[in-house]
């Protein structure tokens, strides 16, 4: 390969170095952010005998190169371009999360602010729907479980302290999450956090009620009326105020130096955002909300199936901002009038958005997503959906705006059949317990049309985008298209193959089963991939080191086949951990040394890996398949295997026909 020219040919197909934001490399491909990806010449990429495929993702063109080759042709584009391009894969991140338009970068940094919370949420609201099905009267019978076995009482009264205490308390957990996400100091943010629903505050849940009965107290500050108002449960206002305390914070480090600032900044930091948030942030939220609640009202009940679609259609992004919590008050009012239609269209929107989390249940092939949207959907569906929105539907996007679309459909049919709440509950499935008598049967028919819209359109949509790119997430691929993900079936292996022995103690599976769409679909070669429980690679053949990645994740030995042919075998230790820069890994071999199948190649730490957030399943492929025959797996998969064992042969190449139709004689493989 002449690199200067691979990467000349990279440049001009990428649109010029104009077009390049930024780059960086790992063991096999260029990663780029580009100003527009739409001018890329993808067809001279792809179709470049250099080259090996081209994908794009979270922000990034990536351009599978090798290993070995990778780091010389990005060399070779940073020496050819006038701008420094070259960043580190880090900064990489960095630089296309800041790309795209707003509404794209707010999706982006609410899923790094909710993702980290999403065990908690998952935990809470698994809790939750299990207190209402053991509190829910009328779902069992006339009375509720508890009534009927009063011996439970008090488990059901610790489930629901367990179950609240997430919910109650979520400006604490998103305050930290925020102003760490905003660059700013956690325990500030959760300390600011802890203010909003401090006990001596009007709980959040009660503020509206308070307010209307003239019970809400306000402290005197300097003449100025300031409510005592708590936020349980709040979001948007915790989300302000974590950006806003990080600014300040900000601000005084950059203007303040050594004891001063250790003492100064944080008081200085609380006091200012405390003052904020009671003086300006609370009387604005609450102004919105009411402003919301008397739109919607107005909305609904002059529009009817046409407001009921539109009040559908926007209740999960009212969701997110926390401004739900607002509608108890008018709900109680509602509730005299004859019935609420608030708790029967969020009971559509709850529904729709945990039918497209199963969805994804149903779609990805990644066990970890699997589980949590599994685990967030179920509970979503019985009327608890912060971990459906925020840990999957938010996340990948697409399945948050079918869900809205589902529960505007839904929110139309509850207007049209005039179906309406009798009382507060859990908005879901066993809502039924709360609808106005005459309406269960047609609240529970709606109910069910709502999941099935939600969850066909989200699967077909699903297949769609895993047909069209391999993978339903549109930033962190983690999918495989599920009609590639056979298991491999066993290959009896000729005298000729050579045998690749497995690097690694763990469990071996398809390499379609991996989550990287690279490896996945053997645009990087062909073979095996193994989730190790044992921390040692060794070499899986005899031969040459012919790559050791500084960040010691990924290396190459260089084997010879039957046929004297090169045979180059990458085994690339977990997922973007080129990340961790070296940490958790120490290598044991340089490039160049002679190793024997066995051999040492490197140690690293599994569990800070995966506490880092990374995967540690590795692929072992043949990363130059092309120029090798057959390359097929010898034991059934997935499977047990230990380190040494046969993992999968290499046949030789034979030579391809000649032109006249005739074998070509004596052909043991070609390598050019």
């Amino acid at each position: 390969m002449e690199h200067r020219d691979v990467a000349k040919r990279v440049i001009t197909a990428v649109g010029g170095e104009d077009n390049i934001v930024g780059a960086a490399h790992c063991a096999t491909r260029l990663r780029m952010v580009l100003k527009d990806s739409g001018i890329v010449d993808t067809a001279a990429l792809d179709n470049d005998p250099d080259l090996k495929g081209t994908f794009e993702t979270g922000g990034m063109y990536q351009i599978i190169v090798g290993p070995g080759d990778v780091d010389l042709v990005f060399d070779e584009m940073d020496k050819m371009t006038a701008k420094n391009i070259a960043v580190s894969t880090e900064e990489l991140k960095g630089v296309a999360a800041n790309q795209g338009n707003w509404f794209t970068r707010a999706i982006k940094v609410l899923a790094d602010i909710f993702v980290p919370l999403i065990p908690i949420l998952v935990g809470g609201g698994l809790l939750m729907a299990l207190n209402n099905v053991l509190t829910a009267e009328g779902l069992f019978g006339e009375n509720s479980l508890v009534q009927m076995f009063p011996q439970i009482q008090g488990l059901s009264e610790i489930i629901n302290v367990l179950a609240s205490a997430p919910f109650a308390f979520l400006p604490v957990l998103v305050g930290y999450s925020a102003t760490k996400r905003f660059g700013g100091n956690e325990y500030l943010g959760a300390g600011i956090g802890m203010a909003m629903v401090h006990p001596a505050l009007v709980n959040g849940y009660d503020v509206g009620v308070a307010a209307a009965n003239g019970e809400l107290p306000y402290w005197d500050l300097f003449g100025l009326p300031v409510a005592q108002a708590g936020y349980q449960g709040a979001v948007l206002p915790v989300l302000a105020v974590a950006w806003i305390l990080a600014t300040i914070e900000k601000w005084f480090h950059r203007r303040l130096k050594g004891t001063v600032d250790f003492l100064v900044t944080p008081l200085a930091t609380l006091l200012i955002t405390g003052f904020i948030t009671f003086i300006a942030v609370g009387p604005a939220m609450r102004w919105l909300s009411d402003l919301l609640i008397t739109g919607l009202s107005t909305l609904y009940e002059t529009g009817g199936p046409i407001g009921g679609f539109i009040f559908g259609l926007v209740y999960s992004p009212i969701v997110i901002t926390g401004l739900h919590q607002s509608f108890p008050p008018i709900e109680l009012e509602l509730f005299n009038q004859g019935g609420s239609f608030i708790f029967a269209t969020a009971s559509m929107a709850n529904i729709a958005q945990g039918a497209v989390a199963l969805a994804v249940a149903a779609l990805t092939k990644n066990e970890k997503l699997k589980g949590l949207a599994t685990s967030a959907g179920t509970p979503a569906l019985f009327g608890i959906t912060e971990p459906a929105i925020f840990g999957v539907n938010l996340r990948l996007r697409w399945p948050f705006f079918i869900g809205m679309g589902a529960a505007g459909i839904g929110g139309m049919l509850i207007a049209l059949f005039d179906v309406k709440a009798v009382a507060l509950g859990a908005a879901g499935f066993i809502g039924a317990v709360s609808i106005r008598s005459t309406d269960v049967p047609t609240f529970l028919v709606l109910c069910v049309v709502t999941f099935v819209v939600a969850f066909a359109a989200a699967y077909a949509y699903g297949r769609y985008l895993i047909a069209r790119q391999g993978t339903i997430d549109p930033d962190s691929p983690d999918d495989v298209r599920a009609d590639e993900a056979a298991a491999a079936t066993l290959h009896e292996a000729s005298e000729n193959a050579l045998r690749v022995a497995s690097p690694l103690t763990g469990r071996a599976m398809p390499l379609s089963d991996v989550s990287d769409p690279m490896f996945a679909q053997s645009k990087l070669g062909e073979g095996v991939a193994i989730h190790p429980s044992i921390g040692e690679l060794r070499s899986p053949i005899d031969g040459k080191v012919a790559v050791t990645f500084p960040s010691g994740h990924a290396y190459a030995i260089r084997g010879k086949g039957s046929d004297g042919k090169n045979v180059d075998v990458l085994m690339h230790i977990g997922f973007d951990t080129v990340n961790l820069k070296g940490e958790h890994f120490t290598a044991h071999v340089s490039k160049g040394d002679e190793v024997e199948a066995g051999t040492l190649l490197a140690t690293f730490d599994i569990g800070a890996i995966e506490a880092a957030g990374y995967e540690v399943t590795t692929p072992v492929v043949v990363s130059n398949t092309k120029k090798v025959g057959q390359i097929a797996p010898l034991l059934l998969l997935p499977a047990e295997i230990t380190t040494g064992e046969e993992l999968f042969s290499v046949e030789p190449k034979t030579e391809e026909p000649v032109a006249t139709g005739e074998p070509a004689a004596g052909s043991t493989g070609v390598e050019p």
